[in-house]
């Protein structure tokens, strides 16, 4: 039986971790909304034409996980993309964005790359 307890407790407590970091992801959506708006776009491209734009979040995740090198953006730096001249101007504003509130925190282990491209993939 105190077995049984101690593996409930520890499920318990891995959970709350897995809610803790979603919630922080969830939570730094609401300053990425400060440039990218759900439907329109705006300083930065909509969560929707990022849906678009990549596909799925696994997709954003490893672009965000690789770096997040302009090349490598499926906006920014795509040419063929209709609105890459407008955001490929911008990239420089959002890899400093990137460093400052993605990148810094998933080091420091506030929620992971998966995590908050899931919550943009919510929106």
């Amino acid at each position: 039986m105190k077995k049984i307890l101690m593996i409930a407790a520890a499920a318990a407590f891995m959970m709350t971790g897995v809610v803790a970091t979603e919630a922080v992801a969830g939570g730094l959506t609401g300053k990425c909304k400060a440039c990218h708006k759900v439907d329109k776009n705006a300083t930065g491209p909509s969560f929707k034409n990022i849906q678009a734009a990549y596909g799925d979040a696994a997709t954003l995740a490893k672009v965000w996980e690789s770096g997040f090198a302009v090349a490598d953006r499926h906006i920014a730096g795509n040419p063929c993309n209709a609105n890459y001249k407008k955001y490929h101007k911008k990239a420089k504003m959002m890899s400093a964005q990137y460093k400052k509130l993605i990148h810094k925190r998933v080091e420091a282990g506030k929620f992971t790359y998966q995590a908050l491209a899931d919550e943009v993939f919510s929106k």
